[in-house]
């Protein structure tokens, strides 16, 4: 079974650079967590391919999310994110999000979101699909805005 992968894409005013930089080291920032769950304070990324991509609570328990599968700033992100179809940590079932950050004509930067390998959820690939799009989309404007209120400050 093929599952299309789920796609996000936001223009920023930051240069690719900058972008990269706010999302890389500054996710906690503009990171929204799931209702109901215990809030994070801070969402980490190593800065190398085989980095960990985990979240710290306030207690400071550490909850795996993935690992960082390339790291080429300021152009390219690749993660794997290793969460099952009930959305349990499992680094069984990795699948890739990979962000590109390109240069546009306005100045600024696209940043295209492409999470793939979705068929690795088996049977339920098509109900993850689903709700991972919209989380993407909610996060990919979470980022948007977070950087363009950064980017008019400077």
């Amino acid at each position: 079974m093929s599952v299309a992968p789920v796609i996000s894409k936001v223009s920023v005013k930051a240069k690719p650079a900058r972008a990269f930089e706010l999302f890389f080291n500054h996710m906690t920032e503009w990171w929204r967590t799931c209702d109901g769950e215990k809030p994070f304070v801070a969402m980490v990324l190593e800065p190398r391919a085989g980095g960990r991509w985990y979240e710290r609570d306030a207690e400071g328990k550490e909850s795996e999310w993935g690992r960082v599968l390339a790291y080429e700033p300021p152009y390219r992100l690749l993660l794997g994110w290793g969460f099952d179809a009930t959305f349990k940590y499992n680094p069984d079932v990795l699948t890739e999000v990979e962000l590109t950050f390109m240069a546009n004509a306005s100045g600024g930067t696209d940043v295209l979101l492409e999470h793939r390998n979705l068929e690795r959820f088996g049977s339920e690939a098509a109900k993850v699909a689903a709700g991972v799009g919209g989380g993407w989309t909610r996060q990919m404007q979470a980022f948007a805005a977070h950087v363009d209120q950064r980017t008019d400050q400077q």
